[in-house]
This record gives C-alpha cells, structure tokens and sequence, in this order.
C-alpha cells in the first residue's frame, strides 16, 4: 500500500510540474452542460477458420454528463458518470465488463486567496448485478444501491491553473449494503453484522487535462481518502485516459484505472482497456 500511495503522489508531482501558472480568464455567470454518450465496441467472428479461434463480442454503453455553474464568486460543478459493458466469447454467456455510476459535485467560493473553499459531494455505485468469474459458478458481488459508498468533504481547493485543480479537505465516507455486507461489516464485532459503515479522515483530489495534439487528450483523476483511525492505509482511486478523436463521432481511448480499498479487496485492482467507439456530443 506504501509502494501504491507513493507512486500516486510522485505522479501528483509530476503533474504539477509540468501545469504551468496563469491566470484564470473571468467569464460571464452562467450555466453550462456538458454531455457525451456513446457505446464503444469489440467484435471478431469465424466460419470455418482452420487456424483456430472463437467468436466474441464485447460492448460498453457509456455517458458523461455535467451541469456547471461557472459565476464570480460561486462555481458549482456536477459530473455523472455511467458505463455498462458485457462481453460473450464462445459459447460462453455474457460476462459484465463495466458497471459503476459515479457522481460528484463539488461548490466553490472564489474568496480572492490562493485556495477557496469548497463542499464537496460523490455517490459510487453499481449499475447492475456484478459477478466475480473466478470461482466455478461465478459468485454476485455487488447489485444496484449495494453496495453504495457517498462521500461528503469540507476544505479548500486551488483551480486557478487552466484544466487544473487539487483540493484537501476532511471528509466522511459512508458504506451502506443490503446483501453484500462484506463492504460494511467490521469483523472485530463477531457477534454483529453491519449493514451500515461510517468513516471520518482525510480527502484528496486532483485532476489534470492535457491537450498535447489538435485531437488528443489525457485525463487523470488522483482520489485519496485515509480515515483518522489509520492513517497509514489510504483508499486510491487513479483514473487515467487518452482519448483520440478521429471525427466527430469516431474516437479510439485507452483507459487505466487503478484502485486500492481495502474494504473491497486487500490487493490493489487494476483495470486497462483500449477500445473504438462511437460518440456524439449532446451539448
């Protein structure tokens, strides 16, 4: 966990780095939406192939949708983020390859100081039923609304940097189940079992855009949260992607998302693809 948190701050570093200071150019108070859907696909077939090989197909339906209120001195952001995918290879039935809804919304109060002030909202979630394959029959995990993780912070954020912010606060996470009491259950209480899991600790999130071509693009997404209980231990949340727009509606993106929570698992989780899909901008 040491070697994942430290890694994760040298890339926080470096990020910072590279960001160069100016000033943030004062816009008009207004509301603006932002919004893409798109369904990003994977499909290779055989009729009588005499090198071998199986059938498959693998699609991921996705959206990113967001409502931000940029004002002087409020600025209120919310992002949405929803992604389903399944996989079939063989005759093998579909398998789930992507399922989370994530939300945040994060209110800013631009004071004229370096750092601002800011409340801080994020829901995490399950679109559907969730499996775990590596057991023979595979075993459900996870289901809509169980588990749920929301998480409130308070604390200040520096965003004058264009397509660049970071902000510490002190937060609290909360775990609510139903069925999967795994994610909530504290195994020092033999005698009861938890449905409920509240934590108090320490917020971190930095985001960073680089357009480095005309129609390439990298995002990342440094989340940290370490409980005052340990705070030796930190949940991470690192979500890295490239996108390449090839037209306006064609774009190729390669995504790696890396994940440590010892509540879920007590090794760190990683998750890569490279996909081609289809997009179209709604705002």
């Amino acid at each position: 966990m040491r070697t994942i948190l430290t890694l994760s701050l040298l890339a926080l570093f470096t990020i910072v780095s590279f960001a160069q200071e100016e000033p943030e150019e004062k816009k008009d108070t207004l509301w603006t939406p932002r919004g893409v859907v798109g369904i990003n696909l994977s499909q290779v077939a055989f009729d009588n192939w005499s090198q071998g090989g199986q059938n498959s197909l693998s699609f991921t339906f996705f959206s990113l949708l967001g409502l931000d209120y940029i004002g002087d001195p409020w600025k209120w952001r919310n992002g949405l983020k929803f992604a389903y995918g399944r996989t079939k290879v063989g005759d093998e039935e579909y398998r789930t390859n992507d399922n989370e809804i994530f939300f945040e919304s994060t209110l800013i109060y631009h004071t004229g100081w370096a750092a601002s002030p800011y409340a801080g909202v994020t829901a995490r979630t399950a679109v559907t039923k969730g499996f775990d394959y590596s057991v023979v029959p595979s075993e459900q995990i996870v289901d809509f609304m169980d588990p749920f993780y929301l998480t409130e912070a308070l604390g200040f954020i520096y965003d004058r940097i264009p397509n660049f912010s970071t902000r510490l606060g002190i937060g609290m996470k909360q775990t609510f189940t139903d069925k999967f009491n795994q994610y909530s259950d504290d195994p020092e209480t033999l005698n009861e079992l938890e449905k409920f899991k509240n934590e108090t600790g320490i917020e971190s999130v930095t985001e960073y855009k680089w357009e480095f071509l005309e129609n390439m693009a990298y995002l990342t997404s440094l989340r940290l949260f370490g409980t005052f209980d340990d705070l030796s231990v930190w949940d991470v949340r690192w979500d890295n992607l490239i996108v390449a727009k090839v037209n306006d509606y064609i774009s190729v993106s390669f995504n790696v998302l890396l994940i440590y929570d010892e509540d879920e698992s007590i090794q760190r989780q990683l998750k890569e693809a490279l996909q081609l899909g289809i997009s179209y901008n709604l705002f």
